[in-house]
């Protein structure tokens, strides 16, 4: 049926009920005995009335709706729209009468019981196709069973776009609610039948094929909790959107979306302080490098919410950075933007666009942070994470700079790694350049963030939809997880308790192994591992280790104030020795004859990185697991103690 039709349909019942209505109300006002002078006067009424009633329906637009899904506000509107036709038709009829027609006397009762039969039928009939359309709309064969966590306002949400989508696959079975008072009651037909620890009895006993968890005010921690309790059903879980999209009213079953890992974590929102954030972002020209790359974007996006005076995104690779600048164009198109492509490694350009744009805080993001590439690229390594924050830094020193914060990482402890070796001697270079320069330099140290070009997340969810196999280098590899927004909003707050010399040491909770990760991957997607998506261990890479660590063993830690950021004891470096061993490694890097010699490379790294570990052989990398095993468990003791006395 077209539009069109469809239309036709409704006037033509409309003005069917307007003339019923007219005739009814005129036998009720005679006692079901109309007097045949009243003839012409229902006739006359009967039209006008029709006429008037359409008209005022459609200007409160009830032919635009979808019947199949009237509701309470529907009916309020079909209310209005007959108040203003039985008030219009009065006017007219007054001045026709008093002007034209006086022998067309309508009795004031029937004016009344006019709009009542009209109101009442027209809604009924309304009301009556959608009663019709939800006894049609039953599971179709094709439909999937679908169990409904929250019955609440956002799960009976659900149920409607579910239960009243001409294209959906999906049909809500069932209601879990932790809500007693909710427990065995129907919302919209569907029954509230038990509460989270009853998942997995009520997964079998309706037969259900997918979970929607559909609670967008609960903490991530209960979330985490839920999802681990939907992990023993083995099926599909999958989320609603943001609460805001739901407010808004813009929940659609395309937007449901799977649950991704962060919501594993089970970790709150951090609470930033705003006012320390604000006092030293607000009103400020803020320079963010590698502002195209994972963690340089969401500092962009999450800078310009404290009102800068201009954000400068600095990146080598284009696209990024036009990507980040119309993001943020659209997102804040007050904010002064400056998109600056330059490569950090070039000196001159550094001071150029110090000197042009004068940065007060400076967030230090670029780097080369691939483990296996920068171990077969060792030169790169140093040329971009070495050589270039030395660049940004000594910027930053002669252009006087207020804040320097550097993006470090968890691989620069006890380094197995070239990369992980560059990036610690880049924190050596920032403590150096805080001991003689007025601007407060500091670096923060994390783990992996969820979702970052190259990270292994993105990497298991596309194998997971090519139908495996999951690729894991070992069964024992260990990490740390951040989200990206929340690394970030702890990289901000950082930057506002940094006195100078600071390696700021982020709270990543507990670290997780790879594997099971990607085992919870795969059963959250309704898949069994081993089963439906193999599992296969190809060996550690070179450069990696099983098990990360985010302290020294002389660097200790002490507490801040915001119970998430942690400070290690700076390590005592020589100046002098220390910048006898760049020069060389510059040499290195920069060689005469044009040849160049990575092992040598290594060799100067391992110099001024004591702790960076050279593993040649199956037998060290043995000593070399045990060794890291040993060191996180002291890590992760220190950090307990510590956090014990200071909160």
């Amino acid at each position: 049926m077209t539009q069109k039709q469809r239309i036709l349909i409704l006037l033509s019942i409309d003005s069917l009920i307007v003339i019923f209505a007219v005739f009814f109300s005129f036998l009720l006002r005679f006692d079901f005995n109309i007097d045949k002078s009243y003839k012409n006067t229902m006739v006359y009424m009967m039209i006008l009335q029709t006429v008037i009633t359409l008209f005022s329906l459609h200007f409160y637009k009830i032919y635009k709706r979808l019947w199949q899904h009237a509701s309470v506000r529907d009916i309020l509107s079909i209310i209005k729209a007959t108040m203003l036709a039985s008030s219009v038709f009065f006017i007219v009829h007054f001045f026709l009468v008093h002007y034209f027609f006086r022998e067309l006397i309508i009795p004031r009762s029937v004016f009344i019981l006019v709009g009542i039969i009209t109101v009442l039928t027209i809604s009924g009939t309304r009301l009556a196709w959608r009663l019709l359309y939800d006894g049609y709309k039953k599971i179709q064969p094709h439909q999937k069973r679908i169990l409904i966590i929250g019955a609440g306002k956002t799960g009976t949400t659900v149920v409607k776009e579910l239960k009243h989508s001409d294209d959906s696959d999906y049909y809500p079975i069932a209601f879990i609610d932790d809500d007693l008072n909710k427990r065995n009651l129907e919302i919209l037909g569907v029954p509230v039948v038990g509460n989270r620890l009853d998942i997995p009895t009520v997964v079998s006993k309706y037969e259900i094929h997918e979970i929607i968890i559909a609670i967008p005010s609960a903490s991530k921690i209960e979330i985490a909790d839920i999802i681990s309790i939907c992990k023993m059903t083995g099926k599909k879980t999958r989320m609603i959107p943001n609460i805001q999209d739901v407010i808004n009213g813009k929940l659609s079953v395309s937007m449901i979306r799977n649950v991704s890992v962060e919501d594993l974590l089970g970790r709150d929102p951090v609470q930033a302080n705003l006012y320390e954030v604000s006092e030293y972002l607000k009103n400020r020209v803020i320079l963010v490098t590698g502002a195209g790359g994972s963690i340089g974007s969401e500092l962009c996006r999450q800078v310009a919410g404290y009102d800068p005076e201009k954000l400068i995104l600095l990146g080598h690779g284009e696209n990024s950075i036009y990507e980040i600048e119309m993001e943020l164009k659209r997102a804040f198109p007050h904010l002064q933007i400056e998109p600056v492509i330059a490569d950090i490694q070039d000196k001159q350009r550094m001071r150029s666009v110090f000197f042009e744009f004068a940065p007060e805080v400076v967030f230090h993001a670029a780097a080369h942070k691939h483990v296996p590439l920068m171990e077969k690229n060792p030169i790169e390594a140093v040329k971009n994470n070495i050589f270039g924050t030395k660049n940004v830094a000594e910027c930053a020193h002669e252009f006087q700079v207020k804040r320097f914060v550097m993006i470090s990482t968890d691989k620069a402890v006890n380094s197995t790694n070239v990369m992980g070796a560059t990036k610690r001697t880049a924190e050596m270079i920032i403590q150096q350049m805080n001991k003689i320069s007025e601007t407060q330099f500091a670096a923060v140290r994390f783990g992996n963030v969820l979702g970052s070009r190259g990270s292994v997340i993105p990497l298991f969810k596309k194998q997971i939809e090519q139908g495996g196999p999951v690729t894991i280098t070992h069964s024992e590899m260990t990490r740390y997880f951040m989200t990206i927004p929340e690394a970030v909003q702890l990289v901000i707050q950082t930057g506002s308790v940094a006195n100078g010399g600071e390696i700021f040491i982020l709270d990543m909770g507990k670290p997780m192994k790879i594997a099971d990760l990607a085992r919870d991957l795969i059963k959250l997607s309704g898949l069994e591992p081993g089963k439906d998506i193999d599992i296969v261990y190809t060996g550690i890479r070179p450069g990696e280790k099983l098990y990360e660590e985010l302290l020294t063993d002389e660097e200790g830690t002490t507490t801040t104030k915001h119970n998430r950021i942690y400070i290690g004891r700076p390590s005592n470096i020589a100046q002098e020795n220390f910048d006898f061993l760049l020069k060389r490694l510059e040499m290195v890097i920069n060689p005469k004859d044009g040849v160049f010699n990575n092992s040598y490379v290594r060799k100067i790294l391992k110099q001024i990185v004591p702790t960076y570990q050279l593993f040649e052989n199956a037998q060290d990398i043995e000593t070399m697991e045990k060794a890291a095993k040993e060191a996180v468990k002291a890590s992760l003791e220190i950090v307990a103690t510590v956090d014990g006395k200071g909160h």
